[in-house]
Parts: structure tokens; sequence; C-alpha cells
């Protein structure tokens, strides 16, 4: 990975030395004044740096969703509502009852 992989929440570049190497998940938990970077500049970002999992987790809609890395971009994998269950077998194997992330 070379140059800024993401920016943080206060403004700071992430560079290799403070990020390494790609997670293998990120979590984005969206707020009102972070929810275009969220989903667009970090999405992209964590994409180039070859991120294989980035979730979304929406307080405002209630949901969670995830993507996954396939063929060089995100493709959406799963997505669940306060009322269902997140299943997701990569990179990690979780079973998780939506409503319980917004309790």
């Amino acid at each position: 990975m070379t140059g800024t992989a993401t920016s943080s929440s206060t403004g700071r570049d992430f560079t290799e030395r403070d990020l390494p190497a790609a997670p293998l998940l990120a979590v984005e938990i969206l707020s009102p004044s972070t929810r275009l970077i969220d989903l667009n500049l970090k999405r992209a970002r964590y994409q180039q740096a070859g991120s294989p999992s980035y979730w979304v987790v929406d307080p405002e809609a209630r949901t969670v969703t995830v993507w996954e890395l396939a063929a060089g971009g995100y493709a959406e994998a799963a997505s669940a509502g306060e009322r269902e269950l997140l299943e997701v077998g990569n990179p990690f194997e979780v079973r998780i009852p939506v409503a319980e992330l917004f309790a």
C-alpha cells in the first residue's frame, strides 16, 4: 500500500506507518457528519488498499451492509435490517442479531 489508506475522524490521514497493511475487516458506523466520506472516500480507499471486507453500520436505517472485494472492486455480499440476523462467512464466520447493535 502506498500513500494514504484512509482518513480518520480527526482528519489525519493514515500512512503506511500508521496502517502498514490493509485490514481484514473495516467497519464504519455512519453519522450524519461523515456519511458521504464513509460511503465514498473511505470505501474507495479500503478497496484500493485491498481490504477484503468492508461493513457499514447505518444507525439511521438500522441496517448493516457487507461488501467483499471481488475482481478488484467491492460487491455487496450481505445486508440485514434491524429485525434480521446477519450471517457472514468472511473474513470471519459470524451471526449477528442486528437489533442487538442498536439496543
